[in-house]
């Protein structure tokens, strides 16, 4: 029945008046309606004809008509969705529905528009087809002018719309729609509120969807940003993508084994979608560019609020894969190089600062950040890697180590990271290391751009680029065979390069060298070619580069081609250099190098004295050592004939030595033409000559006493030889000495660079100081009675341990190899320590004797290594200290207590300290005491500042400052400076500050002679020696570090104040913000309030204070500004604690501040007026002291001008701030004196009295009461401060 009507109605839509067809029409039920659509549809067969029938004989004109047509969409809406028709069906009969939606009335639309959202609410949505449809609905709707009932009244089409979409986004959604939702609102016009409502509640079915369904949702989200809500949509994206990543970094935290439930989706499923979200919004990016610029300004903004939330690692990822596009990589990268630096200053900042740790517990360190971004990289995100590259060159680049000007350029920092700049500089360098270890595609790239800056900024540092390329090299030496055409390119330029670039590219690449023959030969040919160079630093270049090859050569040849071909890993290149390989090789190639460098023996002094400090000698002495303890373990299954000829050529080698050594003991300098009547200045080319020569004799010297002690066995004859040495060593190094002192240079009192390789260091001084054998005592004594000798074994331990702390490394043997060095740092300090412990500097009698005591050269070697392990072996310093303590050495690794043991280092140092301070007068020794305090300032750091320990050392180091009256300035600023570095660590300093302002002020006494200050003395270490300029500086440089904490905090508050993501949690933070900032200023105003009344000496006392009272005024005003706005944008009043803060400054420090530069102008003014007396009685020889006096009142007034207008300022906002908060904040605030001009009160006194003289009988009352106002006028400070008895 419902086919044959169907039939009827096709054919009655034929006909050219529709009367029939309506009449037909109007005999249908909705039921039957219904069915003769579906089955129709069902069939597949006219369809669309079936439907424009209907639809004609249904006009609009008639309520029945429309009827009809309501039902037509009802039916075909669920019918679409059902998914039985073929979608090419249900497009056909949707694209019709949707021509003949404008025909429907106001109230329809409103109906089928009420429909939609039912059946979305329903959830009966599958394939979202007839969301087209709801859109034209929507959109038809919109433009309707019909009175529509909703609820109890009425409203227009566009306001209906926008209720139907506020009910749609409040209700609940199927997931498997929301793609579908979000792609259909795309094709409605929506205001921007309704925008937002939409994109929030798309943004929140995020967490409701499996991860594979993100990537759409989100592309589909950011097309629909094209009509707005760019801030709120890429928001959402990030702060979802955000906590994806923290929730993954959690479940990692946790065992496996547990919470297996609870996990979320596998890492790298969460990678592969992130990497594709990012390349969607890349993609919409390229189309809509207002959104790469929305998503720059979004992130500037968030990262001022809560910079963990702005910058994750999807958001840096998303930004460099953005940033390659070149019109927003400028605006990227600056920004990310300004967060980079913000960060690690506000780390800085924290880690520094007990009392700013409180305040922020989490800390955010963008450096990790993003690090794991390169890490996540691996995911296959290519497109992050090329910004990655950008960035760290651009960071390497923009924060460079600095030439000083005109001096060399700085060296390389081999330690941590210290400044913000230093830090950004190295992880711009590790983003470029981990990246090529993780992208192959891009390592050609590095490794050319590395290399092309290391050959063009030779006339900048370059030590930062050489260390990448030095690392790059050992991460993989094999994959650089790829690119060995580029790095044989770079060794023809090497005639060009300064020496310390050569050294340094040379070292890098030798891993390279290992591996690569053909680089190798390229390199040799290169040397070569530089040794004829015309240019001097060619030649030194060429030398230099022999050398380093030379050093490395038992190496360099221990692959064979055959082995160069297979793939070896870092591990094999770093194998046993003593293996055995093909000797032959490398005798021709080492005969090949000494055959060139022979060549420099007749070139210019530089060059000479290049191959000199090789010393050939030396070489010879660690050969035969060598070979005496290594070779010979090999040779057990070896032929008696060999041996033999082994032994000869040994033999040969030691008579060689013992014959130079005989010579050297028995020569006088005359014999070298170096006695003390020959020119040593470095001026004249004699002089150059004999400071050569001077140096390789006291090398030769140098070489032969280690030799001598090493074979010597303890015989006594063998020391008695090495003392011979010594003393022909000692005769040039004091003759050097001598004539470095007459020249007044730097070197008087350093040693030349010793030749003793760094692991015969440690044996000597073990046997010198610690050896207790029976049967060593005899020959141990006779270098041990020489103090020179003990003297000189320390020292050369100082110089060696500079070396490595300056240059990462040492010359000689195993130098540049880290575990040996560390090791010999442990024995050599293990020494030391015995020795200054065990024989006190008091103790040992050091007679008249030139030179510092062995025991203060002990400490200070002491000090240096501390430094230096702290330094290159942060990682490893458990393991250093576990060797210093011998009661320990079977402990664990995991059961070495850092703190502990660094603990018990510095009780020995504590009592070495007390022992100072207890000591008699004419036996306190300035420099060690000064030395003590620099150690135990060193090895505080190892401390956690929240154990007991360090609470105890704390205590110790307050205890010394108050009871010790110490007089001598430099360890009272060591002390003082110690104790601020420790207290910071604990709690906020500005407690401690007060007291020794108090200090300051009784020791100094007041502005104002009349007032007797009360003597409440809580350190003995201010005293009158020492309180001004010393501790008073000390204070106020503490101050001003009190003042930036502040400030910082205050830009916090700042920009906490704009974030509105959870105002309960930022109003609690603001809370205890505005309170430790209130309290911090509240007690730093008691510390001004005793230094401004303090009459502190004219010079750099009064210009640091008035500084600082200008910069405590500025950073008020800054406090003042903060609730102005926060006035403006809440109803809040101002808390009644910046009202007393308020209060005391009006009381407590502005009107003092006004003393204090009239007390400040009167010391000027009497300086001034000594000198011009002076001046009168001689013109002519006191005109150059007039007038330096003059320039220094002029320095030492500048500040005041600042200060008077900081304060100034300050009440200007205290009023504007009055105004807003309808609270009189300047009833506390005297009103300020004008300082447009001042009178000169001793002037007009005396002015009046001649005045008075000449008219006494006329003016008798006004003179009184000029006199007495005046009177009154200075006396008015006076009142608002308290009298001292």
């Amino acid at each position: 029945m419902a086919a044959a009507m169907a039939q009827r109605v096709l054919a009655l839509a034929a006909e050219e008046g529709p009367e029939r067809l309506q009449e037909a029409l109007q005999g249908l039920g909705e039921g039957e309606l219904g069915d003769m659509v579906t089955k129709q549809a069902l069939r597949g067969r006219e369809t669309a004809a079936l439907l424009r029938g209907i639809f004609r004989g249904s006009p609009c004109s008639q309520p029945s008509g429309v009827l009809r047509r309501l039902q037509v969409y009802k039916h075909c809406v669920p019918l679409v969705e059902s998914g039985d028709l073929h979608l090419s069906k249900a497009s056909e009969i949707i694209g019709l529905l949707m021509l003949e939606v404008r025909q429907l009335p106001g109230h329809a639309l409103a109906e089928l528009a009420t429909l939609f959202v039912d059946v979305i609410k329903g959830g009966s949505l599958s394939n979202g087809k007839s969301l087209e449809l709801f859109s034209t609905v929507l959109t038809a709707l919109a433009s309707s002018k019909e009175s529509l009932a909703y609820g109890k009244g009425e409203v227009n089409g566009e306001e209906f719309k926008k209720q139907l979409i506020n009910t749609l986004c409040s209700s609940k959604w199927d997931p498997q729609s929301v793609i579908h939702l979000a792609n259909m609102f795309r094709d409605i016009p929506l205001s921007g509120e309704e925008l937002q409502f939409v994109v929030e509640k798309v943004l929140r079915m995020f967490s409701k969807l499996d991860l594979q369904e993100i990537p759409p949702l989100v592309y589909q989200l950011l097309l629909l940003s094209a009509k707005g809500s760019k801030k709120t949509v890429l928001e959402g994206i990030i702060s979802f993508f955000n906590q994806l990543d923290k929730r993954q970094k959690e479940e990692q935290k946790v065992p496996q084994s547990m919470d297996l439930e609870v996990a979320t989706v596998p890492l790298d499923q969460l990678r592969h979608v992130e990497g594709t979200v990012i390349l969607h919004i890349i993609s919409v990016i390229n189309l809509d560019q207002d959104l790469g610029e929305e998503l720059i300004k979004h992130l500037k903004t968030e990262q001022q609020k809560n910079p963990g939330k702005a910058l994750c690692p999807f958001s840096v990822a998303l930004l460099l894969s953005v940033a390659v596009k070149h019109r927003l990589q400028e605006q990227i990268f600056d920004f990310l190089k300004t967060s980079i630096t913000r960060s690690c200053k506000d780390l800085q900042f924290l880690q520094a600062s007990k009392f700013l740790q409180d305040l922020f517990p989490q800390q955010y360190d963008i450096t990790a950040v993003i690090l794991e971004v390169v890490k996540n990289s691996a995911f296959g995100w290519d497109y992050v890697t090329q910004g990655l590259v950008d960035l760290g060159f651009s960071l390497m680049e923009s924060y460079e180590p600095k030439k000083p000007f005109g001096g060399k350029a700085a060296e390389t920092n081999f330690g941590l990271s210290k400044t913000p700049a230093q830090q950004a500089c190295r992880l711009g360098a590790s983003i470029l290391l981990e990246t090529f270890k993780v992208h192959e595609p891009i390592r050609s790239d590095v490794l050319e751009q590395v290399l092309n800056r290391v050959l063009t900024k030779a006339a900048s540092p370059v030590s930062h680029f050489i260390d990448l390329l030095s690392n790059i090299v050992v991460s993989a030496p094999l994959v650089l065979q790829n690119s060995s055409s580029r790095v044989t390119e770079t060794f023809d330029n090497l005639s060009f390069l300064p020496i310390d670039t050569v050294q340094g590219l040379l070292r890098a690449v030798q891993p390279l060298l290992k591996v690569s023959m053909s680089v190798r030969d390229s390199l040799i040919l290169v040397l070569q070619k530089a040794i004829f160079s015309r240019q001097l630093d060619a030649r030194k270049a060429a030398v230099a580069g022999f050398l380093l090859l030379l050093r490395n050569f038992k190496i360099l040849g221990s692959l064979t081609s055959s082995q160069c071909s297979q793939a070896i890993g870092a591990t094999q290149v770093q194998a046993d250099v003593h293996a055995c390989y093909n000797s032959a090789a490398n005798e021709a190639f080492c005969l090949e190098i000494l055959g060139s460098l022979r060549r420099c023996l007749s070139q210019q002094a530089d060059v000479r004295l290049m191959l000199y400090e090789a010393h050939l000698l030396c070489c010879i002495q660690h050969c035969l050592a060598w070979y005496k303890s290594t070779v010979r373990l090999c040779q057990g299954a070896e032929d008696d004939d060999e041996e033999e000829e082994d032994v000869g050529f040994e033999q040969n080698f030691e008579e060689m030595l013992e014959s130079v050594t005989r010579r050297m003991i028995k020569s006088e300098l005359e014999d070298f033409e170096l006695d003390k009547s020959a020119d040593f200045s470095l001026s004249s080319g004699v002089g150059v000559k004999n400071n050569i020569y001077a140096i390789q004799v006291m090398g030769i010297c140098e070489v032969l006493i280690e030799y001598n002690f090493n074979i010597g066995n303890f015989s006594k004859n063998k020391f008695e030889d090495v003392l011979g040495l010594f003393t022909c060593y000692n005769k040039l190094s004091e003759i050097l000495r001598e004539k470095a002192g007459k020249n007044k240079s730097a070197l008087g009192n350093k040693i030349a660079r010793s030749f003793l390789s760094m692991g015969f260091v440690p044996t000597l001084l073990t046997a010198l100081f610690r050896d207790n054998a029976q049967s060593h005592e005899e020959s141990l004594a006779v270098l041990r009675s020489n103090t020179e000798f003990l003297r000189y074994a320390v020292s050369v331990a100082l110089q060696k341990v500079q070396q490595l702390e300056e240059t990462g490394q040492t010359d000689g043997p195993d130098g540049q190899n880290p575990e040996k060095m560390f090791q010999n740092l442990c024995k050599i300090t293990r020494v030391l320590l015995w020795r200054y412990t065990s024989i006190p500097t008091v103790v040992e009698d050091s007679g008249k004797k030139k030179g510092k005591s062995i025991s203060l050269l002990c400490l200070e070697g002491c000090l240096r290594i501390f430094n230096t392990v702290q330094q290159l072996y942060a990682a490893r310093i458990p393991q250093f200290l576990q060797a210093l303590d011998i009661t320990d050495g079977d402990a664990e690794e995991a059961d070495i207590n850092v703190t502990e043991k660094a603990a018990f280092q510095i009780r020995q140092f504590q009592r070495s300290l007390v022992n100072q301070f207890s000591s008699a007068e004419d036996d306190f020794n300035p420099k060690e005491t000064q030395l003590l305090v620099t150690v135990l300032s060193t090895l505080s750091k190892l401390l956690d500042p929240t154990s007991q320990q360090f609470l105890q050392f704390l205590t110790w180091t307050v205890k010394i400052c108050k009871e010790n009256a110490l007089e001598d300035l430099s360890c009272c600023k060591g002390l003082l400076t110690l104790l601020f570095s420790l207290h910071v660590l604990y709690k906020s300093p500005v407690s401690l500050l007060r007291e020794l302002a108090q200090d300051i002020h009784a020791c100094l006494g007041d502005i104002d002679q009349d007032i007797e200050v009360e003597s409440r003395s809580h350190f003995a270490i201010v005293n009158a020696k020492t309180a001004a300029p010393t501790v008073c500086l000390l204070v106020l440089g503490q101050a001003d570090k009190v003042l930036e904490e502040v400030d910082w905090l205050i830009k916090k508050l700042t920009s906490l104040g704009w974030d509105t993501s959870d105002s309960s949690q930022a109003s609690n933070q603001t809370q205890a913000l505005e309170k430790g900032i209130i309290l911090q200023l509240g007690t730093l105003l008691t510390v001004f309030h005793e230094l401004v009344q303090t009459a502190l000496p004219a010079g750099s006392c009064v210009d640091t204070l008035l500084r600082s009272l200008s910069k405590t005024y500025t950073i008020l005003t800054s406090l003042i500004k903060h609730y102005i706005q926060a006035c403006r944008s809440t109803s809040n009043t101002i808390p009644g604690r910046l009202e007393k803060l308020v209060k005391l400054s009006g009381s407590h420090l502005t009107p003092q501040c006004y003393s204090f530069i009239t007390y400040v102008q009167n010391i000027h003014s009497e300086s001034l007026s000594f000198v011009e007396e002076k001046k009168k009685k001689k013109k002519e020889d006191e005109a150059a002291a007039v007038s330096t006096v003059m320039a220094k009142v002029l320095r030492d007034t500048k500040p005041i001008p600042n200060l008077i207008f900081a304060i100034e300022q300050y009440e200007k906002f205290l009023i504007h701030l009055s105004k807003k908060s309808k609270v009189n904040l300047m009833q506390y605030m005297k009103l300020s004196t004008s300082r447009d001009f001042r009178i000169n009160a001793s002037m007009l006194d005396s002015v009046l009295q001649e005045h008075n003289t000449e008219d006494a009988e006329n003016e008798p009352d006004n003179d009184q009461s000029t006199t007495a106002e005046q009177a009154d006028e200075n006396q008015e400070p006076k009142k608002k401060r308290r009298r001292k008895k």
